[in-house]
């Protein structure tokens, strides 16, 4: 423990300039161009030239060459790009060890500012000096994040008779990172227009909304006044909760850019020998997180969207103590999310049609969130969704990675279509919900591999059934009025149908033949083209010794039917 000296109180360290911040943005866009191309040539280039084992092949070392030269980006670059590293890293669920364990380092390895730069920004918010505010500072820093760092200090003997606390944690702003977030949310615009010039992504997502909401969450997170406000509101929710703890804010020592709290660093919640070292088992652990976090998102609407391993230490209970032996206590309140009442029962529904692997009642879930479109021709989704359920239900993580690969691609053949068709997107205010919930799975797993998300589901949703139990009388009736208006409007409807047969102008839909039919429409314009690519570039070759010039027409104009080739082409309704 060091104790600080004094310094200027309006000294900053200094801040990269124009040409730092323009060459930062010209980096991350060089790193996204190259890295969509690659994935362009060989996700869908190659497999439909029919080199899809080339791709398959080829997949495992690609991402781990991706996630090695993000590592590298990330750290070098800081900011923004520390946070999408480590929202990646924590998707054990979904993406490859390879990659994930090549990022899982971003947690901990983000360079720290030297103190002097800390201690000027700190003081110039404060107002006073460092060695005024606080009996004493440690210069080496506990935590080093992406936005900001985090020191330990002791308050002096007034402010700790006033707030009860001795110990505390300094959280300062690194400098100049209002700059650096804007340069970067300057590049992911960029990003996010390019995207949404593919048609899988624009017919699925709202790129530039998306990203939007991903910068007023950036905006929101380098305000620690916010931050503090939101710790509290946390807390308030969770009051009288003994799984849950939330550490105090000293608002005396707090401004925009810089938060004390209460000290409460303790086993961070991955640290699996440090936990079995305190007697506590990370599958209890896992459980209770679950839990937890499902209180979150399912029951108050305001919740955690940062919950990754940094963010989240276990507690063992003081000694002797009557209650329980350990508890989770959060921290960094930077990135909450706020669930609208509409959605939060959509929500509901889509947990307990997944906990009773109801396909149908999933399909109605996802209408209801705003993830597929009222207007969706669904039977074949709810199909396959209760074929899924069939097949993986109930499976735990562990369980599903021993699964042949082979199944899932099966599956994935048999019903892309029907997938691919319907008109899904993401909502609004939606990022943080599916962020939160992919953290859940990923930190739960990492845990304990036998982890069962389903184990944590389905009680949970027969206690929401239970909960809910009351609008069981109001759903009946809102039933039977819609039978009731079903039985007045159908004599009408059967009159009129009546008479289109009889016109003649009832025609009859086969969406599944009509797709059929365009998708071998589509591959013959591709396969014509194809070979009329081949002839010009064969021709531009076989002439090229003799006229250089109509050489290099004929392989520019080789382009176009290339063109045509690679375009999925328009889908019909």
């Amino acid at each position: 423990m060091t104790t600080t000296t004094s310094a200027p109180l309006t000294a900053e360290s200094e801040r990269p300039g124009r040409g730092a911040h323009r060459d930062r943005y010209r980096r991350i866009l060089r790193f996204a161009a190259w890295h969509l191309a690659v994935t362009w040539w060989y996700e869908l280039f190659l497999p439909r030239v029919g080199f899809t084992r080339v791709t398959e092949r080829t997949r495992a070392k690609r991402m781990q060459r991706f996630a090695r030269r993000f590592h590298v980006l990330a750290l070098d670059l800081g900011g923004l790009m520390i946070k999408v590293g480590q929202f990646m890293s924590s998707r054990l669920d979904v993406l490859p060890p390879e990659f994930t364990k090549e990022l899982e380092g971003l947690q901990d390895e983000v360079p720290p500012v030297p103190f002097e730069g800390i201690r000027a920004l700190a003081e110039a918010e404060l107002g006073v000096r460092l060695a005024d505010a606080f009996a004493s500072v440690d210069e080496t820093p506990i935590a080093a994040a992406s936005l900001g760092q985090a020191h330990r200090a002791w308050l002096g003997p007034e402010d700790a008779a006033a707030t009860g606390l001795t110990g505390v944690v300094i959280k300062v702003q690194r400098p100049g990172i209002d700059e650096i977030v804007a340069v970067d949310l300057s590049a992911l615009r960029r990003v996010g227009g390019w995207l949404s010039r593919i048609r899988l992504v624009y017919d699925r997502v709202d790129m530039p909304a998306l990203i939007e909401e991903f910068a007023v969450t950036s905006l929101e997170e380098i305000d620690y006044l916010h931050e503090a406000a939101n710790s509290e509101r946390f807390a308030e929710f969770f009051a009288g909760d003994d799984r849950v703890g939330v550490p105090s804010v000293v608002w005396e020592r707090t401004t925009r850019r810089v938060l004390t709290l209460e000290d409460v660093t303790a086993i961070k919640i991955t640290d699996l020998p440090g936990l079995r070292a305190a007697g506590i088992d990370p599958a209890d652990v896992a459980r209770d997180f679950a839990a937890v976090m499902f209180d979150q998102l399912f029951s108050t609407g305001f919740f955690h969207a940062d919950p990754h391993p940094g963010n989240i230490f276990v507690t063992p209970a003081d000694e002797g103590s009557d209650g329980r032996p350990w508890k989770l206590t959060f921290i960094d309140f930077g990135m909450m999310g706020a669930i609208p009442n509409s959605t939060r029962s959509g929500l509901r529904k889509l947990l307990i049609a997944a906990a009773s692997r109801d396909g149908k009642g999933m399909v109605d879930a996802m209408r209801d969130v705003g993830v597929l479109l009222p207007s969706a021709d669904v039977i074949e989704l709810e199909r396959a969704m209760t074929q899924l359920f069939g097949r993986f239900g109930g499976m735990g993580f562990a369980e599903l990675r021993e699964v042949d690969p082979r199944e899932f691609r099966q599956f994935a053949v048999q019903f892309g279509d029907v997938v691919r068709s319907l008109p899904f997107q993401l909502p609004e205010n939606f990022l943080l919900v599916i962020r939160a919930m992919s953290l859940i799975s990923g930190v739960s797993s990492s845990l304990d591999p036998r982890f069962n998300l389903w184990d944590s589901v389905e009680p949970y949703a027969a206690k929401l059934l239970r909960d809910e139990s009351g609008n069981i009388v109001q759903d009946f009736a809102q039933k039977a009025v819609d039978a009731a208006g079903v039985a007045v409007r159908l004599p009408g409807r059967l009159d009129s149908l009546i008479s289109r047969f009889e016109d003649g102008t009832v025609s009859i839909a086969t969406p599944r033949l009509e797709r059929q039919v365009a998708r071998l429409d589509r591959t013959l314009r591709r396969l014509v083209s194809g070979l009329v690519f081949g002839a010009l570039v064969v021709a531009g070759a076989v002439v090229r010794a003799d006229d250089e010039v109509l050489s290099t027409v004929l392989l520019i104009v080789s382009v176009v039917p290339l063109i045509v080739t690679m375009l999925p082409g328009r889908r019909n309704p």
